[in-house]
């Protein structure tokens, strides 16, 4: 018999709770076994204490218990409840969905009676059991995966789209025109008064490019450099500061420069300017990140796909704590987001209520996913490498540039954080096995069709 099973022994272990998934268990150590922890605690402090008027180690027990007696008992019972509680579990044979809530007595008088010594020490522990999963057949979830091929003239045009960043333009007198480049001073107002962000000098804007606010640009056409001109615009419904969003404003506008569009040539000297070695070392750059980017594309598509069957397929009773954690932190981002937009749900054309009964939906599947995930990952043993975890805490350093110290010591100092980056790589290690196994048939799109199908998965 080993010390746990020992110890669990001397303690009353009682079922108080089974409803569904939910357990909760009151248990009870008998003074006496908490006199013999005392007695043994206290054999080791003799040796490591010292004490006015005794030598090292001969302090008597009775002096130690008088000392240290209640500090020692609290050690105890912390130690009894941390420990033990997990070791109940596997003596149950049960694993609890998320950290098991523990209780004891809040009356000061009880509290004091079990760290004299003089009652037992009783708690109890609530939980919620993960419950029995039966995982699907895999082999007959059916995955259409969308697949887009490059042609080399969709390749060329994006070839030709990137080398617009080293297009050369020179000083043009008279009029602009459409694709012509102007330098211009601005200040916008609404209502008369000045905004954040809408004043600028120098600011170099090619005309039908569609940097700036729709219409904009057209009022630019037919101005050359030493023009004053107002423009006046809307700010779209949806634009993205939400204080300016819908509003009329009036920008005081100087030209002072217009330049015409140079020749766009395609060839090494350009594929130089654009750090490249050569013109067929950038039109094969583009066309690797095209393929990434529509490759993402077909992943997400695919993932959406295995994650609406596998939730489709998948029947189990839901931990309930879990559900509620899962929407609160889903309401959290909903409401949050809201609020630094100042919009309300009913600008989102629903109201708080509709929007919770869908956000509990949304958190429902998630467990629901999760839990089922993390079944077939644990039967098929997939693993998340050191090194994959450590490629992706990388990913992270580099998005701080003159960061990186602090952004690696924070990792190694919260490890909930690297919880956080191992478990999307987790999930698509076991999506990636799950497509392994399923029917899977690939159909040609367009890379139109493909970015759609994407849109309508965000949304």
């Amino acid at each position: 018999m080993d010390k746990a099973e020992e110890d669990n022994r001397k303690m009353d272990v009682v079922e108080t709770t089974r409803e569904g998934l939910k357990r909760e268990l009151k248990v009870t150590v008998p003074k006496a076994d908490l006199a013999k922890r005392l007695q043994s605690r206290l054999e080791e402090l003799k040796s490591q204490v010292r004490l006015n008027g005794f030598r090292q180690g001969k302090v008597p027990i009775s002096h130690l218990k008088k000392v240290y007696g209640k500090q020692a008992m609290a050690e105890i019972v912390n130690d009894l409840v941390n420990k033990q509680t997990g070791e109940i579990l596997v003596e149950r044979e049960e694993k609890a969905a998320q950290q098991p809530e523990i209780t004891m007595t809040e009356d000061e008088k009880e509290a004091e009676a079990v760290l004299s010594g003089a009652a037992d020490f009783e708690f109890s522990v609530a939980y919620e059991v993960l419950p029995e999963i039966n995982a699907p057949d895999l082999s007959k979830l059916k995955i259409e995966r969308p697949v887009a091929e490059l042609s080399d003239k969709e390749v060329k045009e994006q070839v030709e789209q990137v080398a617009e960043s080293a297009r050369a333009y020179e000083e043009k007198k008279g009029k602009a025109a459409k694709k012509d480049r102007v330098t211009i001073d601005y200040s916008g107002k609404v209502d008369g008064e000045l905004f954040d962000g809408g004043t600028d000098t120098d600011s170099q804007l090619v005309i039908g490019s569609g940097r700036f606010i729709p219409g904009f640009e057209d009022q630019l056409i037919g101005k050359k450099a030493g023009d004053e001109t107002v423009v006046k615009v809307e700010f779209p419904e949806d634009y993205q500061a939400a204080h300016l969003a819908g509003k009329k404003a009036e920008f005081d506008v100087t030209v002072k420069l217009v330049e015409k569009p140079g020749k766009l040539e395609i060839n090494d000297e350009l594929a130089k300017q654009l750090g490249l070695e050569s013109a067929e070392k950038l039109t094969e750059t583009v066309r690797s990140q095209m393929e990434s980017q529509y490759g993402s594309y077909t992943r997400a598509r695919v993932k959406r796909q295995v994650l609406d069957q596998l939730d489709k397929a998948t029947d189990i009773e839901l931990p309930q704590k879990m559900v509620e954690q899962e929407f609160e932190n889903i309401w959290g981002q909903v409401t949050g987001e809201l609020e630094r937009s100042g919009k309300t749900f009913k600008d989102e054309d629903t109201t708080e209520e509709k929007a919770r009964e869908e956000y509990k939906s949304l958190a429902e599947r998630r467990v629901r996913l999760g839990l089922v995930l993390a079944n077939i990952g644990e039967t098929a043993e997939v693993q998340v490498t050191e090194e994959e975890l450590q490629r992706a805490i990388y990913d992270q350093v580099r998005q701080y540039p003159g960061q990186e110290q602090q952004v690696f010591e924070y990792f190694r100092q919260h490890q909930d954080a690297v919880a956080g980056l191992r478990a999307p790589i987790y999930e698509d290690k076991v999506v990636d096995f799950i497509m392994s196994k399923a029917d899977v048939k690939d159909k040609k799109v367009s890379k139109e069709e493909l970015v759609k199908m994407d849109e309508e998965d965000e949304e």
